[in-house]
């Protein structure tokens, strides 16, 4: 299974400006700048998009393992925070911080970190990411 996904840059690099596109049209010519990704200015940045991946990746991810403990979530909602920092020999992705919170009627809180380990360690993007990647999780009662 392959996903695209394009960008186009146009300018110098603190000057120019470029647009993000999906295949799905999930994003169509979304701008992104310099401002966005260093100075925190409206648009959004790759960072951000990586997060909200890794969110979704992650969400889908608990909730499998959850079913395969027949254990049906009612709600995961997972909030992920990028760190982009400057490194020796330029900038690097070196941290997300996962924070998830759960509806799961019949989860003890011992399962419930169980899988939400697991998922952590198992999400396709976790393990595409070269990055240290914590979490906090909590699971919520039911109403």
């Amino acid at each position: 299974m392959k996903h695209k996904a394009s960008a186009v840059w146009e300018g110098s690099l603190k000057e120019g400006s470029g647009r993000l596109s999906t295949k799905s049209s999930a994003l169509q010519d979304t701008p992104y700048t310099f401002k966005s990704r260093f100075e925190g200015a409206g648009e959004t940045n790759p960072e951000e998009l990586i997060g909200a991946a890794h969110a979704g990746c992650f969400s889908m991810a608990l909730s499998n393992i959850l079913g395969q403990a027949d254990l049906v979530a009612e709600r995961i909602s997972t909030e992920a925070t990028v760190t982009l920092e400057q490194k020796e020999g330029g900038f690097a992705i070196t941290k997300v911080h996962l924070d998830v919170t759960a509806i799961v009627p019949g989860a003890t809180p011992d399962a419930f970190a169980d899988a939400a380990g697991k998922a952590k360690a198992e999400c396709p993007v976790s393990k595409l990411l070269n990055a240290e990647i914590s979490m906090d999780a909590r699971l919520q009662d039911a109403g």
